[in-house]
């Protein structure tokens, strides 16, 4: 009652956001009147370790994650703006595909395995084949491929003692949700995203289950993306320096969260991001697919039964990573990205010949599961330097984006606008002028990430933002950049000798 009393008195209103990565948890408080960020804090402040036994495997401990959401929570609450009895509810946004089981005493029992590791390649091919590619297409829009599901199998097939005692497997974001409130749950989206979603019958997709030989007991009941999804613990409250009574009230993988960060929500609308990999996020009312798989299809945080909302997805692995190893193997970590940006801009469009591939960052979907690592072709030592090195880079992550962009034209996404968040490579004004060209696209900047739109997606789930637009109503644009007419030709004869290369290497591998 005091709370209430307090909340009343002051008319303020503020929202927790949360966003799980794998290199780090990023924690805002907005004020759900004025949509501002009040406060944020990142940890750790190195990166998260990723436990690597094998080649190709990827493992976190989910009770790292969480520790991390303890300090990043109790840090952003020191803030002098933060009042902490006015939080009203929590988000949470989190890396997409891992896989995380606990007993039934909701203990964690063995590391995630996370949506980089590819252990389970095979098991998703074998799947792929046998249940017959038509059938997964048309039913979960992708091949089972590396995706939480065919992890499972892996864990069955190779430790069925610790399959034997699984009583829950969860996504990140569901154990995030599970470590605040007690309740083991999931989205949708998140089924769809664990390719366990059939959406020809809008059900669990009992057909790989059965195939996998997975129990559809293993999977966590359903809740709807924006609600009342379990009340935060007190002993977890009182930790944190929470009311008892807040809610969560919002959970979303990564991209769909980033994609609705930025207001994306309808047909036709795009957001990207550029950090160690690229993304390209459209929204289709269609249930379509790749028929080659090279870009996935999933439930957007605003699909329902009853109206199609399909988030289709390229990821492009080699992108922002290519200019963070140039820094840090060429520029010896003295010079900064900033600096890099303003030397790119000094070289001109094509980079003078030399050509970079960006694929160094495992098999590429999008280039059918190929692991073509970077390459470096015409260098010439009388004539490139540092400089060109940093704007061919750049070029060459524009040109993958636009590569894969062609693709989705082939789904129907073939945006006018392309929205995108104050960060990454879109800092750079080169890599802006190169997409905007390439693609014919205006190019939106606006100063919001993951945690910040976790945070306005609680507001809708607690019923304080009566509607989408009221949620965004605040949103800013920074700036916008629209293709420069001068130099497009310029671009597409660059992109043109870049794609022959690439097409020349496919072909021989």
């Amino acid at each position: 009652m005091l709370i209430y009393s307090i909340k009343k008195y002051l008319d303020i209103m503020q929202l927790l956001g949360i966003d799980l990565g794998s290199s780090s948890i990023k924690v805002s408080v907005i004020d759900a009147e004025t949509g501002k960020c009040l406060s944020s804090a990142t940890y750790p402040r190195k990166e998260m370790p990723i436990k690597a036994e094998q080649p190709g495997w990827a493992e976190q401990d989910p009770e790292m994650w969480w520790k991390n959401v303890t300090l990043a929570v109790k840090e952003v609450l020191k803030h002098p703006s933060i009042i902490q009895e006015t939080i009203e509810a929590i988000g949470i946004s989190y890396q997409m595909h891992g896989l995380v089981l606990v007993d039934k005493h909701s203990e964690v029992l063995r590391p995630s395995i996370i949506w980089c590791d590819s252990r389970a390649v095979d098991y998703g091919k074998k799947a792929f084949r046998e249940i017959g590619e038509d059938k997964c297409l048309a039913r979960l829009l992708n091949s089972p491929g590396n995706f939480t599901a065919s992890k499972l199998k892996w864990v069955k097939e190779n430790e069925p003692q610790t399959y034997r005692r699984i009583h829950k497997i969860m996504l990140p974001g569901d154990f995030i949700a599970m470590k605040l409130t007690g309740e083991i749950n999931t989205t949708l989206s998140g089924l769809s995203e664990g390719i366990f979603w059939d959406f020809k019958h809008n059900q669990p997709a009992d057909f790989l289950l059965d195939y996998y030989g997975l129990e559809n007991s293993l999977l966590p009941d359903q809740v709807p993306t924006f609600s009342s999804q379990g009340q935060i613990l007190e002993s977890v409250a009182r930790d944190l320096g929470l009311s008892s009574g807040v809610k969560v009230t919002y959970r979303a993988g990564d991209q769909p969260n980033n994609a609705f960060s930025l207001n994306i929500l309808n047909p036709g609308e795009v957001a990207a991001t550029a950090g160690t990999s690229g993304v390209v996020y459209g929204v289709s009312e269609e249930v379509k697919y790749d028929p080659e798989s090279r870009i996935n299809s999933f439930a957007h945080v605003n699909h329902t039964t009853e109206k199609t909302r399909i988030g289709v997805l390229l990821c492009i692995n080699g992108t922002g990573i290519l200019n963070s190893w140039l820094r840090n193997q060429v520029g010896g970590q003295v010079i900064d990205y900033k600096e890099m940006n303003k030397r790119a801009a000094a070289i001109p469009v094509g980079s003078e010949g030399l050509c970079i591939m960006p694929f160094g960052n495992g098999a590429e979907r999008m280039l059918g599961n190929k692991d073509l690592g970077c390459r470096i072709l015409n260098l010439n030592f009388n004539l490139h330097r540092q400089d060109h090195l940093f704007r061919a880079a750049q070029e060459g992550i524009a040109f993958a984006f636009r590569y894969g962009m062609d693709i989705m034209r082939e789904s129907g996404i073939s945006p006018d606008v392309i929205r995108a968040g104050m960060a990454n490579m879109f800092l750079s004004p080169v890599f802006r002028e190169e997409l905007s060209c390439l693609t014919g696209s205006t190019i939106e900047l606006y100063n919001t990430d993951g945690s910040q739109g976790a945070a306005r997606g609680a507001g809708i789930g607690a019923g304080i933002y009566s509607s989408f637009e009221e949620a965004f109503r605040n949103l800013d644009m920074l700036e916008v950049t629209i293709p420069d007419e001068s130099k497009i030709s310029l671009y597409q004869e660059a992109y043109f000798r870049w794609k022959q290369e690439l097409d020349l290497y496919l072909i021989s591998n």
